[in-house]
């Protein structure tokens, strides 16, 4: 399907040409895309006497027109295509209250109605494919939407907002720059007018989001990408360094299967072991990553996460003591 895709890119550009009044032809066809006139040619043939464009030659422009209103048909989808929409509605369906799910649900009627089933069918999916999420935090329908439509208009959101970490909410007036699905939770990254600086903001606990009138100019990538996954984890930054952990023999064998990070090292000792080296920029995430593993995974640097890993341990101890 790929090389249809390309030239069904090439009938796109010759039909907008066409209805411009610009009058292209083989030649600009050719140049365009790189092409020889020959193929250009064929292509002009193809959408004429195979997709009936009611086109014809004007001497004097020595381009084409169309004689008559028409519009490309629509390009018609692979079974992995559709498949793919279909998937993107079993992972993301309950993390939004079903926004999205329902969202895609009509998509996909659409696509199986204009392209037919082509060997697959909702029901089926449902049968063979599943996703699971576990600890994520869905964000209301109402919210994701204003949220998405604050996004693609730039326009400033009025959020009130619930900190877990101070047990209180507050009132925020943001510029919404980017939204991030990360471990089945929404995570807005967006400029706090209140703060004066990027903040991240999960949909979960905005209990409510007003989409405001007013818009914004939106800051250069280079200002806010490096906040998304520099480092491992939800908490980015500037400054980077790397975190090295020890894990067990028997537990390598399944740590080894394992991306924390594109930028991730493995090192394999004799006995087995293996350490992993992550970029991060803040300890909190990590430190409970490591707590997971429990006594098959060793923090070694840097020593401020052994640290916070010993005080927890203790902690742990001091609850189970009795």
């Amino acid at each position: 399907m790929g090389n249809q895709h390309l030239i069904y890119e090439r009938y796109l550009w010759f039909d907008a040409e066409v209805k411009k009044g610009r009058y292209p032809n083989a030649r600009r066809l050719a140049e365009e895309f790189e092409i020889s006139e020959r193929t250009a040619r064929r292509h002009i043939e193809f959408m004429r006497d195979r997709l009936n464009a009611p086109l014809v030659y004007e001497p004097r422009r020595r381009g084409y027109s169309y004689e008559t209103p028409f519009s490309l048909p629509d390009l018609p989808l692979s079974q992995e295509e559709l498949l793919a929409v279909l998937l993107a509605q079993n992972l993301l369906s309950a993390t939004d209250n079903g926004y999205i799910c329902q969202a895609i649900q009509r998509f996909g009627r659409k696509l199986f109605q204009k392209n037919g089933e082509m060997g697959v069918s909702q029901a089926r999916l449902r049968q063979r494919f599943s996703a699971a999420w576990h600890g994520y935090s869905p964000s209301d329908a109402a919210v994701f939407r204003n949220v998405s439509q604050a996004l693609l208009t730039d326009r400033l959101l009025e959020l009130t907002y619930y900190s877990p970490r101070h047990g209180r909410k507050s009132r925020r007036r943001v510029e919404p720059h980017h939204l991030q699905h990360y471990m089945g939770s929404w995570v807005l990254l967006a400029w706090c007018r209140l703060r004066g600086g990027w903040r991240r903001f999960y949909l979960s606990r905005m209990e409510r989001a007003c989409l405001l009138e007013e818009g914004f100019e939106r800051r250069p990538a280079g200002a806010w990408r490096h906040l998304l996954d520099r480092a491992f984890g939800i908490f980015q930054g500037e400054e980077l360094f790397n975190v090295r952990i020890r894990f067990t023999p028997r537990m390598a064998r399944w740590v080894r299967e394992q991306v924390w990070h594109p930028e991730q090292e493995m090192e394999w000792l004799p006995d087995g072991s293996l350490i992993m080296t992550v970029p991060v920029a803040d300890l909190r995430e990590i430190k409970m990553k490591v707590l997971q593993f429990g006594g098959e995974a060793e923090a070694l640097e840097p020593a401020e996460l052994r640290r916070l890993i010993q005080e927890e341990a203790r902690r742990l101890a001091g609850l189970y003591r009795a």
